[in-house]
């Protein structure tokens, strides 16, 4: 797990770098310009979350289509910023300009592989939470929801599923899915178990609702 994480009081990561993207100031910026600025906000504290999510999808097993498929989901836009190239060249770029943020403080750095994703408990409870989820994830995505569903689960089994929880919930806040009362504080307790700030699960824009009798 990431040190210092807490301290990061916002999304971090490839799922908070979709924040970015469907920011107001998105149209006005290349993808590599949105990539840099996010690497170096807060003196470059995002940059390492950042680098390290590229490198477990470029890593693993998945292909490229679930990877700009879930780019997508998560932004919220049609075609997710128009980033102009497939997703895992695209996953090179997030991994050269990350690093070059890294070296601007130490300028030996050099990327190496993250460490291995957390314990398999975790593991089958952000599978669970995103399966629970999954009826109201489909018809909010509404054009191929139930294909983002799976490409969540395998984020979660064949990545990491702390990356895996982070992309669902930025599915969630991106396309305003209710999420009742008691999923919502099972989120925040499953934040805490991966050592998140808590505005990283929730920051104001995930739609808690009451939970129905």
């Amino acid at each position: 797990m990431t040190t210092g994480r807490q301290d990061i009081w916002v999304d971090f990561g490839l799922s908070g770098l979709t924040k970015w993207f469907a920011g107001p100031w998105a149209g006005e910026a290349t993808p590599e310009e949105i990539v840099a600025g996010a690497a170096d906000w807060e003196d470059g504290a995002y940059a390492a979350t950042l680098l390290e999510d590229a490198l477990r999808l470029l890593e693993s097993p998945v292909p490229t289509r679930v990877t700009d498929l879930l780019w997508r989901a998560a932004t919220g836009l049609p075609d997710g910023h128009a980033l102009g190239s497939d997703g895992r060249t695209w996953l090179r770029d997030v991994v050269r300009i990350c690093a070059e943020r890294i070296r601007r403080d130490d300028p030996s750095f050099t990327p190496v592989p993250p460490e291995p994703p957390v314990d398999g408990s975790l593991r089958e409870a952000v599978l669970a939470e995103i399966r629970e989820a999954a009826p109201a994830v489909a018809a909010a995505v509404r054009a191929g929801g139930a294909e983002v569903v799976a490409a969540l689960e395998q984020v979660v089994v064949e990545v990491d599923p702390d990356l895996g929880f982070r992309l669902f919930l930025r599915v969630l806040k991106a396309h305003l899915v209710p999420v009742a009362e008691s999923r919502y504080l099972r989120y925040h307790e499953l934040g805490e178990r991966f050592g998140y700030h808590e505005l990283v699960v929730d920051d104001g824009t995930l739609q808690s609702v009451p939970d129905t009798v």
